[in-house]
């Protein structure tokens, strides 16, 4: 299930004009290793089996293209796909933790002070 979610998210993510390019941007035409570390995140986060060791808010802090706004937008796609993918009872507690996760990393990259060793976030929306 996990599988199908995020290749079928991401599947969206590529196509979508505003996420679509901040994502090609930095993956290339070779997706698949980020599907696998996205697909090894999601089974750490929501089934506790520790295949994810990285750190996600330091890597999305370097990404200059991303915007305040670009959370909803993923979280809507993410939303749709998990309620089209998922059993509900399921499908609700990805959207849960996805919240959280968005919301979370909204606040640190745009209203909080940059964790330490990341860039700071550009001050000019217009960048």
């Amino acid at each position: 299930m996990i599988r199908t979610l995020v290749h079928t998210f991401y599947g969206r993510v590529r196509d979508d004009e505003a996420l679509g390019p901040i994502f090609a941007a930095e993956l290339g035409d070779d997706w698949g290793p980020h599907l696998d570390k996205m697909c090894d995140f999601w089974s750490s986060v929501m089934l506790t089996t520790g295949r994810y060791k990285g750190r996600p808010l330091p890597a999305h802090m370097k990404v200059e293209a991303i915007r305040e706004e670009h959370f909803a937008r993923w979280l809507a796609l993410f939303s749709e796909t998990a309620r089209e993918v998922c059993p509900p009872r399921e499908a609700d507690a990805f959207i849960a933790r996805a919240s959280r996760i968005a919301e979370s990393f909204k606040l640190a990259m745009f209203f909080r002070l940059p964790p330490a060793g990341a860039p700071p976030r550009p001050s000019d929306p217009s960048r």
